[in-house]
């Protein structure tokens, strides 16, 4: 039996692709291999929302080309946001890659292999058909329609396109049926679900729909834009059993000129309005965000802005990131990368520094508390999981639990992780 490898990098989104392309590829006859170097089918997921991830991915191709010239008969392909527009170039470039694909476009790999392999290549990406994780994704929004000035996502995956409530519903009852105990709901801007179909859909009303998959015991959702996060959402997220009380909405910068030049579409105060709201309607929320240092243009009292809003609203995880310019994009276009590498590292270190205080003295309050992890599998010989705040935790114990709702009783605490054991009343 021929085997595959598929190497991705880069969002949640990427890597639910990838579920769905392993998925197709297991449904042809490949097996999963261990390795690009021992493979006969290399797949690599690639990103280019960052410049270093980026260059991972051309890393990857290059350490790959002596592979691919010992053994020619091997597959090599390249799909995601490296692609889209750039294919000819790309082929160009990296002449030795047998198939380029756009996302969520497997047509072409799959055609090959089918010929290759003299099988019906009809009907292979769907659903998830092989046994997936207990914790998996559903893509429901393809594309944006934000044009963020430093972004890349609406040239590479389009504009927004929703899957109907009944498509995403009929999809987490398959995977519910094959063991999955919580799904994610996915898009690039995942409330603005459902904009584009007829009627009253929106994600409030896709949530409530998932939330009734008999089988399911948990339910998230990401990304999030502060301007569509609406009282619907919100209150789905307050109301629906489900529903985990874990919110990512990223603010990107915390000056208003700054915003503005982003072209996010809000300001400071309105920003932390909505997590006044937010937190209001749903005692006991988590919050996680994105952010950018050194735009084009910030100051360092500009940078200050974005330090507060850090300290003030306390997130219990921060995902921070100094600029870098995209080619094509607004910024990219109309204006100039003038903040030194130097002082884009020093930021990202005050930031990640500020953030790591915060959360540490967040997670230290669990400490002796009992929490109700889904076990999703082990990690260096010890379970994991997570709660419904979406904190990561590890434990010992000698039974399977893989699937099952443990209640961990919490002995340490991190600004990473909990570590804890199996609670008495559970053993």
């Amino acid at each position: 039996m021929q085997s595959y490898y598929v190497w991705t990098v880069g969002c949640q989104m990427n890597r639910a692709d990838s579920e769905r392309l392993e998925s197709a590829l297991g449904q042809l006859g490949l097996s999963r291999g261990q390795s690009a170097r021992d493979a006969d089918v290399i797949v690599l997921n690639s990103c280019v929302v960052r410049e270093s991830a980026e260059d991972r991915v051309v890393g990857m191709l290059t350490h790959l080309k002596p592979v691919k010239q010992r053994a020619p008969d091997k597959v090599l392909a390249l799909m995601g946001c490296m692609v889209a527009p750039r294919k000819d170039t790309l082929a160009e470039r990296f002449p030795y890659v047998d198939v380029f694909m756009q996302p969520q476009q497997y047509d072409p790999l799959i055609e090959l292999l089918g010929e290759r392999l003299g099988v019906d290549p009809e009907g292979c990406v769907g659903p998830l058909s092989a046994t997936p994780d207990v914790a998996t994704y559903i893509p429901i929004i393809h594309g944006c329609d934000k044009f963020c000035s430093f972004c890349i996502i609406p040239y590479r995956r389009g504009r927004e396109v929703s899957r109907t409530i009944e498509d995403v519903a009929n999809e987490a009852t398959h995977l519910a049926r094959r063991g999955v105990k919580e799904v994610t709901l996915l898009g690039q801007n995942v409330d603005s679900y459902g904009h584009d179909l007829e009627g009253s859909v929106h994600l409030g009303s896709l949530l409530a729909a998932v939330n009734d998959v008999e089988g399911l015991e948990r339910v998230r959702f990401l990304t999030s834009h502060p301007n569509d996060m609406s009282d619907d959402i919100i209150g789905a997220v307050a109301d629906l059993d489900k529903v985990c009380e874990h919110i990512n909405l990223p603010f990107q910068a915390g000056d208003d000129q700054i915003l503005a030049d982003m072209r996010r579409g809000y300001t400071n105060a309105e920003y932390r309005d909505k997590i006044a709201r937010i937190r209001e309607r749903i005692p006991g929320v988590s919050l996680a965000t994105d952010l950018i240092v050194g735009f084009c243009g910030e100051s360092e009292r500009q940078f200050e802005r974005t330090a507060e809003l850090v300290r003030d609203i306390r997130f219990d995880k921060v995902h921070a990131a100094a600029y870098s310019t995209r080619p094509g994009t607004i910024a990219a276009r109309l204006m100039e990368d003038d903040v030194p590498a130097d002082e884009k590292k020093r930021r990202l270190g005050i930031i990640e520094e500020i953030q790591q205080s915060v959360a540490t003295r967040i997670n230290a309050r669990l400490l002796g508390t009992t929490q109700q992890v889904l076990v999703e599998g082990r990690r260096k010989g010890r379970w994991f999981g997570r709660n419904r705040n979406d904190k990561l935790v590890f434990f010992d114990h000698e039974a399977d639990l893989e699937g099952k709702l443990a209640d961990i009783e919490i002995q340490r605490t991190g600004p990473w992780s909990l570590q804890g054991a199996l609670a008495e009343s559970a053993r």
